[in-house]
């Protein structure tokens, strides 16, 4: 009596009225709009923190380019290709932006990750397999200045930027940059006091902080914690100077026109001006392409803050979703988490079409200030969510995909016991179609992918944050007496698929499995290395 009364709930009552609806329309999805969906697209960021200084990267990923496409990547993000202030350096530290590894400057030619002959051979190579370049623009500041300047500043509190906590008194700033090795080429811009707000350095006194400089004043439309945090590190850029706009502008335009990008990812950019970055970005578009791709980085672990900046840019750009990173790490690393609310005020959830999902990245692996570490047992799951579902654009994380080099306990061990691979091919081979989700249980959670007319086949997942499980799913009567099998192969039985087009599918404890017809082709994992 019991469970008939809890059907008789109007909740109750609507949740059985959609699943009906859904089973329907499962029945005509050639009448779907998701039956003519485009193929999902990829995104790989391909580098991590600490791969080799031996200015051999931009090699390496040219020779495995075609191992990228062949397990379903469309574009690579690749770390910032100019020159930083010294050899090592990743390029955060940027020091000139219009030297790609062409000019004796700061110790080397060639950056961290090689020489600009080499950017382009990887650039091309890249567009004869189809695949997208994402270049990452560090626009926020300037590193590894050439000479120091004396001016008046103010010394703030950090923990409040608007408030003075000194009178003005001259300090010595890194603050010169006249770029020695490269000259006037490309750019005959010279960088000194009057292009920066502020420094974090006085080199009289040898003493730190953080130095407002007099005569400017912090950008009004950045992020409001610590009152205001235009001021980041190293020699903060004043995008109220034309000069500094222009030539940020200007080098927009000409890394494009020496490299076939696709799209760029903005650094930082809830530390410096919006305005500038709609200015920017609206010069891309207008010079490159309207369709190339911009993705930004402003990194909080909360949902309301990437919504406001999104909406102050005029959703011009895409975001990583850092509050499903932070809900993804905490959740994680809680015994017994309910899994049914994992998206919970999460970009993803609340405006998906500018969401760019990811699991880890290069600032949040061990040891970076941003660490927000996703337990290695659930590192499956969360690729599993993010890459076949069917809202926001997926990136992988190379550091994931290869090992992490400096990690000491487990070096250079790939994350997921090696399956990540099949997880992205998974994507590109049947996470098509419409939706439907199981997340009926705290510790057990489901869902299953229709098809659509190029890749009909479908999938079915499921996954526990606890013990064995399993959950009875429609996959469609069209799959009536096919058998099913885990491409993860971490569940070794055959389901049977019955006569109204349900499955019971099973999965192991602490562990995620990815069901499709055994017929169906290319479920096969990619083995290989750099």
């Amino acid at each position: 009596m019991r469970s008939l009364l809890s059907w008789c709930q109007p909740g109750k009552r609507k949740e059985k009225r959609r699943w009906k609806e859904i089973e329907e329309e499962a029945e005509h999805l050639d009448q779907h709009p998701s039956w003519d969906a485009p193929d999902n697209s990829l995104m790989l960021q391909a580098f991590e923190w600490h791969v080799p200084a031996d200015q051999g990267h931009w090699r390496r990923l040219r020779h495995v380019l075609p191992s990228f496409k062949a397990i379903g990547v469309d574009n690579i993000w690749i770390p910032p290709a100019s020159k930083a202030m010294e050899p090592c350096g990743n390029g955060y530290d940027i020091y000139d932006l219009y030297d790609l590894g062409e000019f004796e400057q700061k110790g080397s030619r060639a950056t961290k990750w090689g020489t600009k002959e080499e950017l382009q051979s990887l650039a091309t190579r890249a567009q004869d397999l189809g695949i997208g370049i994402y270049c990452d623009a560090v626009l926020n500041h300037k590193a590894g200045a050439d000479y120091t300047e004396r001016f008046p500043a103010v010394k703030v509190d950090p923990q409040e930027r608007n408030l003075e906590i000194s009178s003005p008194e001259e300090i010595e700033g890194w603050v010169g940059f006249n770029f020695p090795g490269r000259g006037d080429r490309y750019s005959s811009m010279k960088y000194n006091k009057n292009h920066f707000s502020g420094v974090d350095w006085d080199q009289a006194r040898q003493r730190s902080g953080v130095y407002k400089i007099e005569g400017h004043e912090w950008a009004k439309d950045v992020a409001r914690e610590n009152g205001n945090y235009d001021y980041l590190m190293f020699a903060n850029l004043d995008y109220s100077n034309a000069e500094v706009r222009n030539d940020v502008l200007n080098w927009g335009e000409w890394i494009n026109s020496q490299l076939p990008l696709s799209g760029m990812r903005l650094d930082a950019v809830k530390h410096y001006s919006a305005g500038f970055q709609k200015e920017f970005i609206r010069r891309l578009r207008e010079t490159v392409g309207p369709d190339y791709f911009i993705v930004g980085e402003y990194w909080k672990g909360e949902v309301k803050p990437l919504l406001d900046y999104l909406q102050q840019m005029d959703y011009k750009l895409s975001l990583f979703d850092s509050a499903l990173v932070a809900r993804l790490s905490s959740i994680s690393r809680l015994e017994g988490a309910d899994l049914r609310n994992i998206f919970n005020n999460t970009l993803v959830q609340l405006r998906p079409e500018y969401a760019v999902t990811f699991v880890a990245n290069h600032d949040t692996q061990p040891g970076q200030s941003l660490e927000a570490p996703v337990a290695s047992r659930f590192k499956p799951l969360a690729y599993a969510l993010i890459l076949l579902r069917d809202k926001g654009q997926p990136c992988v994380f190379y550091g994931d995909l290869y090992g992490l080099q400096a990690d000491v306990k487990d070096p250079m061990t790939p994350s997921c016991k090696g399956k990540l691979p099949t997880l992205t091919q998974a994507r590109k081979l049947y996470a098509y179609g419409l939706q439907r989700d199981y997340f009926d249980k705290p510790n057990c959670i489901g869902f299953v992918r229709y098809g659509n007319r190029r890749h009909p086949s479908g999938l079915a997942c499921i996954m526990s944050n606890a013990g064995p499980s399993r959950k009875r799913m429609y996959v469609g009567r069209q799959h009536a007496a096919e058998q099913w099998t885990d491409i993860l192969q971490w569940c070794s039985q055959t389901v049977v698929i019955d006569k109204k087009g349900y499955g019971e599918f099973p999965v192991s404890a602490m562990s995620v499995s990815v069901w499709v017809n055994a017929l169906a082709e290319g479920r096969d994992s990619l083995q290989y290395h750099l």
